[in-house]
């Protein structure tokens, strides 16, 4: 624990020189970095600092693991590039950061999931659609997927000024989203304008009007305190369900024997369901956080829900299209959901 969290600071000084590979020495540890832009109390941020932990405690004498928070190294749409090209040997990109690398990632983000329960999107992901998504992701970003995929938990829409009390209210905002083209065209699908703003540039961005309000979760709300930025409404419509994908430099993960890459699977496999679960609370605990600092909650019924995701329906066959999703997969994945299994 003490080595990976001091390497912090060899990792501040590595961004500054420009971030270029580490090689190990021989007889040395081989640098294994891992990237996020979440701050330490997220509850992504988390999972990443015990799989830290346990791979320094099983495979220290082989890898000097380092977890860079905050966008020390890399903001979140950066870092699958910069996995590429060798600047970073690990990130947990969310979904919403990997559908222009790899268009099938998508699928998660139309309008077909909008509001729908967890367990049934946990049916797609975990299974044969899942596995195809992550060879997609290997072969357009040459990196290795180290196992499932982790939550962070339903988004939803939070504004500032004045909140939204039915779906027809949405038309009215000016909201930030994390990325993702099917993001942004399912809020314009509402009458709502969208825009992109890094993250750490989002306080400002509220305080200043710039933005409404943005789509996000009551955990990254509550992490980042947003309340004192101005967020005072959400309105839990659950517009998707924001995961992450583990990805590994493809060039660090052919350096290391099978043993270690076997450990290293096994370390993530074993940390997915408590992260997952961790995950449910923290969103949970988030959601009382918000109301106790005053927030006001609006959510709505499960057939407004059903009726909303009936009508955002109709934009998906040019969704599918124009952002390059496989169109028998989508038809497969609403396959699955309609059977439950």
């Amino acid at each position: 624990m003490t080595r990976y969290l001091g390497l912090l600071v060899a990792g501040v000084l590595t961004a500054m020189a420009g971030i270029q590979p580490v090689r190990a020495a021989a007889g040395e540890a081989m640098a294994f970095r891992i990237s996020t832009e979440n701050t330490p109390a997220h509850v992504q941020t988390q999972t990443l600092l015990r799989f830290a932990e346990a791979v320094e405690e099983r495979l220290g004498s082989t890898l000097a693991v380092s977890v860079h928070h905050s966008a020390e190294l890399f903001r979140g749409r950066d870092v699958a590039a910069a996995i590429m090209r060798d600047q970073v040997e690990m990130a947990v990109p969310g979904t919403w950061q990997l559908d222009r690398y790899a268009a099938d990632i998508g699928v998660f983000l139309l309008p077909m999931f909008y509001g729908r329960p967890r367990a049934e999107i946990d049916l797609v992901r975990d299974g044969a659609i899942g596995e195809r998504i992550n060879a997609q992701i290997e072969a357009a970003l040459g990196v290795h997927v180290l196992g499932r995929w982790i939550d962070l938990g339903y988004a939803h829409l939070y504004t500032v000024d004045r909140g939204i009390a039915r779906h027809e209210d949405i038309a009215q905002f000016h909201l930030r989203i994390p990325g993702g083209q099917a993001n942004a065209r399912r809020i314009e699908a509402f009458g709502a304008e969208v825009v992109t703003i890094p993250w750490p540039d989002l306080p400002n961005a509220l305080l200043s009007g710039q933005i409404d309000g943005l789509l996000t979760s009551h955990a990254t709300i509550a992490s980042a305190r947003l309340w004192e930025a101005g967020v005072a409404f959400a309105f839990e419509d659950r517009e998707y369900f924001p995961q992450y994908i583990p990805i590994v430099s493809d060039r660090f993960w052919r350096r290391q024997a099978p043993d270690v890459q076997a450990q290293l699977g096994e370390i993530w496999e074993s940390l997915v369901d408590d992260a997952r679960a961790e995950a449910a609370l923290a969103q949970a605990d988030a959601r009382a956080r918000l109301m106790a600092e005053g927030v006001t909650m609006v959510t709505p019924d499960e057939e407004d829900l059903l009726g909303w995701r009936t009508r955002l329906m109709g934009i998906q066959p040019q969704l599918v299209s124009d952002l390059g999703i496989d169109p028998d997969l989508v038809v497969r994945a609403g396959e699955i959901l309609a059977a439950g299994r």
